[in-house]
């Protein structure tokens, strides 16, 4: 284990918006010839052409992660937590019957660290998991970061697609010899029963920011600051928008909402795929449930960044509204969280598995590590209460059991696995 500075947007900062602030050359003229063009851009597509721009966009870089990078995440923190996220996935998969093929996918896998150790986890429980056909399924939109996670995950056992319009942009193949396949949408992921983790992936994707005004809800948008041609502010368009008209809800009492509509798209697929094929899908994140307003922030070098500051040099990202992903998942699944990465570890046996590792180590700085790092996943003022667990279900998953009826001596059906995670794993 290695004790690493957190991922420190991990906190729930507001981050106040300036209105004017320089911007790095490349990316700005980029950006200042479209809003010349086509007038002020929302924030969705700033945060779009920021992160994913195929030439200058940040998640081109590869070393955005890590100690000299920009974040850290929870798997790269310690090993137990993806341990434990295996765990999960197991418990799901035998909650729904132990199908004969398990496709495991997650969506922005960083560095491969989390996949890994769930992995790791599948090969040590084996027997659990018996003749079961598993298969590896990662959609990454980055070339680079792609790269990091064959290595990390088949060593020299991939290669790229000679196709470059191929769904399948790399295939490759574990030690162990399971197939590992990335894929840029998720819609191109092959169907089957599936279980779906997506660990600080929403926070990433675009958000639409939305101002309540005298005369109704109006968007913010990015533009040019007529004062300073090379810097970028904040406005309030004064028209409604399609976004302002559609995406906020008549209900709503907040005076500042973001709404990210990708997300909402993707939660819905997910949806549809768990309905109709059966699985899970665990989402981890940083968020709220419907109770915030302004959470759009950037990081740079583990430190507040201005937003729009040096566009394509530093993470931006926004706290996830896990109101709005539960209201866009449906009634086709069923739902449950949002709740602590403290009290989801918890009720997972981080506590037990912490004792055991603790026994069988001696050395005192390796105990020091392990101690640390616990701490960094649970503790309240650090992540332990920073993020939430969030989780979509086959609705067959929580189904009661039918009771016989009449006078026929018929077996009951068993009842449901409880839901790891969501309720508290008792250890004989």
């Amino acid at each position: 284990l290695s004790v690493l500075v957190f991922r420190c947007h991990a906190f729930y900062m507001r981050c106040g918006v300036r209105l004017s602030c320089s911007s790095s050359p490349s990316m700005l003229r980029h950006l200042t010839s479209k809003i010349k063009a086509t007038g002020p851009l929302p924030v969705a597509e700033y945060m779009r052409e920021v992160l994913t721009n195929p030439v200058t966009g940040y998640y081109v870089r590869n070393n955005m992660l890590g100690p000299d990078g920009d974040f850290i995440t929870s798997p790269e923190i310690s090993q137990i937590f993806g341990e434990l996220i295996g765990v999960w996935v197991i418990s799901e998969w035998m909650g729904a019957g132990g199908p004969k093929q398990l496709q495991l996918v997650e969506l922005g896998p960083g560095k491969g660290s989390l996949a890994s150790d769930v992995l790791r986890v599948f090969s040590q429980l084996r027997s659990v998991l018996g003749e079961v056909s598993v298969s590896v399924h990662l959609v990454e939109v980055s070339s680079a970061l792609s790269q990091l996670q064959a290595q990390k995950l088949t060593e020299s056992r991939n290669r790229e697609a000679d196709n470059k319009d191929d769904p399948v942009y790399r295939r490759g193949e574990t030690a162990a010899g399971l197939p590992v396949s990335w894929y840029r949408r998720l819609e191109d992921v092959p169907a089957g029963f599936s279980i779906f983790l997506a660990h600080e992936f929403f926070d990433a994707l675009p958000i639409h920011k939305f101002q309540r005004t005298k005369k109704g809800w109006r968007e913010v948008m990015v533009d040019i600051d007529p004062e300073k041609m090379d810097q970028l502010r904040f406005v309030v368009v004064p028209s409604p928008t399609l976004a302002s008209s559609t995406l906020i809800e008549s209900d709503e009492r907040r005076d500042h909402v973001e709404v990210c509509a990708e997300g909402g798209v993707i939660i819905q697929q997910l949806s549809r795929r768990i309905s109709e094929d059966g699985g899970a899908a665990l989402i981890a994140d940083y968020g709220h449930d419907g109770t915030k307003t302004d959470t759009f922030r950037g990081f740079k070098g583990h430190r507040l960044h201005d937003v729009l500051a040096s566009p394509g040099s530093a993470d931006l990202t926004a706290d996830v509204d896990f109101s709005y992903l539960r209201r866009m998942a449906g009634r086709g699944v069923a739902c449950l969280g949002p709740i602590t990465q403290r009290l989801f570890l918890r009720n997972m046996g981080i506590d037990t598995r912490m004792q055991v590792l603790l026994r069988n180590s001696s050395e005192p700085s390796a105990r020091k590590q392990l101690i640390s790092s616990y701490d960094m996943l649970t503790n309240p003022d650090k992540m332990g209460e920073r993020f939430h667990f969030f989780s979509l279900l086959h609705h067959s998953r929580l189904a009661k059991p039918k009771k016989a009826e009449g006078l026929k001596l018929e077996k009951k059906s068993p009842a449901p696995l409880p839901v790891a995670g969501f309720t508290e794993l008792s250890f004989s």
